[in-house]
């Protein structure tokens, strides 16, 4: 059984809406809901991926208008910005300085003797992607970037929906697509960041894990090491699908061949997973430059330090929530998340992606600081919508969408818009 119905039922079904489609007058736009839902079923499987996805950015765009038609003037833009320049704030401003001059050859350093805030804490991928098609358009870089985004994250949907179908039904992978394209924070997939760019390039690199078309990965991961942290994360995954396979090679064969190529895609990832921090260290001249870069931004919470693994969200906790609540919220949260992988519904979505869920997880808890931008950080464990979208009940459905709507409002207002003195960035 898929999504219910038998292979008779499919059968019935499906002879149905082909009955009612040649019935259907030609060239008539469908009118009521029957004639709408053989439309609807009719459709090949990308054309449901980027309705869904057109229909999901009516919504965010929405939300995003009603937020910039309230916005205040502030560091980036006037009162009442346009949409593309309201979809350009925050991390948006720093691309575009990479875009317009790119990246200093030396790092700031504060009064205090400390590196401070820089262009190097972001990859140029996206930013020059973006200044190339400027040169060639004409376009400027707000409404150009956000271009970008939005093609990337719908491409980023047709492969969401290829890579789920490897583990779930037709019906509950289409499913996975609307909670990925109705996020609380989907509105990211149509603004000035380079999110967008990499989890098209996530996507299309853990498709090709799950296929097992090792060293197809590499051009791959090669342009996604520069376009956002996560290759060594990736590697640490392919590592562990490599274990994965040599482990249980008795009742599933790992062949010699496989088993190279995946081991030099690991390897090969892993050294693309610090090919720009080297970079950073090569021009500035100072060899932890981008580590430093990258501290400077939780530098206003528990001031400057080195990087310890894993001491950040310690440390975050016991700042946000002291007296050990914070530490409590944090190994309740971890839990649950290793409940969920170990869970039905998590073990329907397969090895590879619980693998990489795993990984990316342990990344995050290694090097970042929790705040504000976590949510965003938290995105690449977008196949977990797979997860979410098993119960097949039309009212949990319907609730968890509109749940997903209201949080793009949260978070739209906690994070995105400027009010003020803002410590909320997105």
């Amino acid at each position: 059984m898929a999504d219910g119905l038998t292979t008779s039922g499919r059968a019935h079904g499906s002879a149905a809406v082909a009955a009612a489609a040649r019935r259907a007058p030609r060239g008539r736009l469908p009118t009521t809901p029957r004639q709408v839902l053989v439309r609807w079923r009719l459709l090949p499987w990308w054309a449901k991926v980027l309705v869904v996805f057109a229909l999901s950015r009516v919504v965010s765009t929405a939300l995003l208008l009603s937020f910039a038609a309230r916005q205040g003037a502030n560091a980036w833009t006037l009162a009442s910005p346009d949409y593309a320049s309201f979809a350009s704030i925050w991390d948006g401003h720093w691309y575009y300085i990479i875009s317009a001059v790119g990246y200093p050859s030396t790092v700031p350093v504060t009064a205090d003797g400390h590196v401070g805030e820089s262009a190097w804490a972001f990859m140029p991928v996206y930013p020059l992607l973006v200044r190339g098609l400027t040169e060639l358009t004409g376009a400027g870089f707000a409404p150009t970037a956000v271009a970008v985004s939005v093609l990337a994250a719908a491409g980023t949907a047709l492969l969401l929906h290829r890579l789920l179908r490897h583990v779930l039904p037709e019906g509950t992978a289409l499913f996975g697509v609307v909670l990925f394209c109705v996020a609380p924070l989907s509105p990211l997939l149509q603004v000035a960041y380079a999110e967008p760019l990499f989890l098209l390039l996530l996507c299309a690199s853990l498709l090709l894990l799950v296929e097992r078309r090792y060293l197809a990965m590499l051009p791959v991961v090669a342009v996604l090491s520069f376009t956002r942290p996560g290759a060594l994360a990736l590697a640490f995954a392919v590592g562990l699908h490599v274990v994965h396979r040599w482990w249980v090679r008795r009742r599933e064969p790992f062949p010699r061949r496989e088993a190279v190529e995946a081991s030099v895609t690991a390897v090969v990832t892993a050294l693309l997973g610090v090919a720009w921090p080297v970079v950073a260290g090569l021009v500035t001249g100072v060899p932890n430059a981008y580590a430093e870069t990258e501290l400077a931004w939780r530098a206003p919470y528990v001031g400057y330090g080195p990087l310890v693994p894993f001491a950040p969200w310690i440390e975050g906790a016991n700042w946000w929530l002291p007296g050990g609540a914070g530490v409590a919220v944090l190994v309740i949260s971890v839990v649950a998340f290793a409940v969920l992988l170990l869970s039905p519904a998590g073990r329907r979505l397969g090895v590879d992606l619980r693998l990489w869920s795993v990984a990316y997880a342990l990344y995050l808890l290694a090097v970042f600081f929790p705040q504000s931008s976590t949510f965003r950080l938290l995105m690449p464990l977008f196949p977990l919508v797979g997860a979410l979208a098993l119960p097949r009940s039309r009212a949990y459905r319907i609730a968890l969408v509109v749940a997903c709507v209201v949080g793009q409002w949260v978070w739209l207002d906690l994070c995105w818009w400027v009010d003020g003195y803002d410590w909320t960035p997105p």
